[in-house]
């Protein structure tokens, strides 16, 4: 910043929300770590617990590191554009690569055991939720992150690219509560309405996947949490308004 001066505090708030959205991505991967390995004889790949290897990469990457990827805006919002970009768009990559792993892993266990593939609505939103995603993906690396797109259509594409980011989101979560009912149903049908503890922990686990994204909504929403330009940022975008608008800098 200007003349050396400490950059601008984090909006009243912004910290605490962020915080809270950490508290609970965290203590959604322990109940889901807790959930499998209490109740599901815990995650391995060469083996029948290999099906479990879904529920805790899909949870981990596109819950809790898409989560993250999207507030990157919003907590490093002093550090240069570009290196908050490459960290959104790296996130974002590794959430890929483990929801990847998460879904080899549920049609290798279905091969395995002879269960049949893609039939169930949880299936039929997760896969919608994981290829938008990726193709969300690689076209905000290609409109933001490469050079060759102009100012313009980085402009237009942006608003859709925020919409379906947040939207997203909310699928991938819905996707994750149709998973959990469906493994309940397959795997306790008949104790889960008489509030077995192993149902009691998954509904538990449904709860915070849905307060994180509320928490993590919340802060992406809210208009004066949103990331400032910084001056050269400004400065860029008043040139070209020049270039192409013919306004004064000013205007």
């Amino acid at each position: 910043s200007m003349d050396g001066a400490p950059p601008p505090a984090s909006p009243a708030g912004l910290s605490a929300y962020v915080a809270v959205s950490q508290l609970l991505g965290l203590t959604l991967l322990a109940t889901t770590g807790a959930w499998l390995g209490r109740y599901r004889g815990g995650v391995a790949w060469d083996s029948p617990l290999q099906f479990n290897v879904h529920p805790l990469c899909m949870v981990l990457g596109m819950v809790f590191l898409q989560g993250d990827a999207l507030l990157v805006y919003r907590v490093f919002r002093h550090e240069a554009k570009r290196s908050t970009k490459a960290l959104h768009a790296l996130l974002h990559g590794l959430a890929l690569v483990i929801a990847l792993v998460g879904i080899v892993a549920v049609f290798e266990s279905h091969q395995t055991k002879g269960i049949p593939d893609m039939y169930s609505l949880h299936s039929w939103c997760g896969m919608a939720a994981f290829v938008l995603y990726l193709l969300q993906w690689v076209l905000g690396c290609g409109f933001f992150l490469l050079p060759g797109a102009s100012f313009s259509l980085r402009s237009r594409y942006k608003p859709q690219h925020i919409f379906f980011g947040i939207a997203l989101f909310a699928l991938s979560i819905a996707a994750c509560l149709l998973g959990i009912t469906e493994m309940l149903l397959f795997n306790i049908r008949d104790s889960y309405s008489l509030f077995a503890p192993e149902g009691v922990l998954a509904n538990t686990l449904g709860v915070l996947l849905v307060a994180f994204g509320l928490v993590v909504g919340y802060v992406l929403t809210r208009d004066d949490w949103k990331r400032p330009p910084l001056a050269e940022e400004l400065a860029l975008s008043m040139d070209f308004k020049t270039l192409t608008e013919g306004e004064s800098p000013g205007g």
